[in-house]
């Protein structure tokens, strides 16, 4: 049984090209690819490497804070956690002004990684940038397709 009539090909292919989801998947997966690579020497992902700087603040981050930051939930956050805890990177404690909250802080060997990968990302980051015509416009229209994302979150 064919559904030709229902959904022909050239449909098919007004998504391929037109579909601001795809394109922003696409582009995300190869910048993924791309920064993963370039921060292999020092042992981070870029999933990594982002949790990481949001977590370096002043103070130590909330939970909520976190997952705002990174527009994420709670339980991604927590599995993606897991292994940077399990390396030294992160620590996570009880917060002190409500126990059944966590607060999460970077650790020494957390600081000394991200000031390593700090200069990769610059370099590959510039590199991007390089190549498109309007970075700025490109950054405020995901920006008010996400909402912003805040430091203190």
């Amino acid at each position: 049984m064919s559904n030709d009539a229902a959904l022909p090909f050239r449909l098919t292919i007004e998504v391929r090209d037109a579909c601001l989801c795809l394109h922003v998947q696409r582009a995300a997966r190869a910048l993924a690819r791309r920064f993963d690579e370039a921060l292999r020497p020092v042992g981070l992902t870029n999933g990594q490497f982002s949790l990481l700087m949001a977590l370096n603040r002043p103070a130590p981050a909330t939970m909520r804070e976190v997952t705002a930051v990174l527009a994420m939930d709670r339980t991604t956050l927590t599995a993606n956690l897991k292994p940077l805890e399990r390396r030294g990177l992160v620590a996570v404690a009880a917060d002190p002004a409500d126990r059944r909250s966590r607060r999460l802080a970077l650790t020494a060997d957390g600081r000394a990684a991200l000031a390593a990968a700090v200069p990769i990302w610059r370099r590959v980051h510039g590199t991007i940038e390089d190549r498109l015509a309007d970075p700025d416009a490109l950054r405020a229209g995901l920006v008010a397709l996400a909402g912003p994302a805040t430091a203190a979150g």
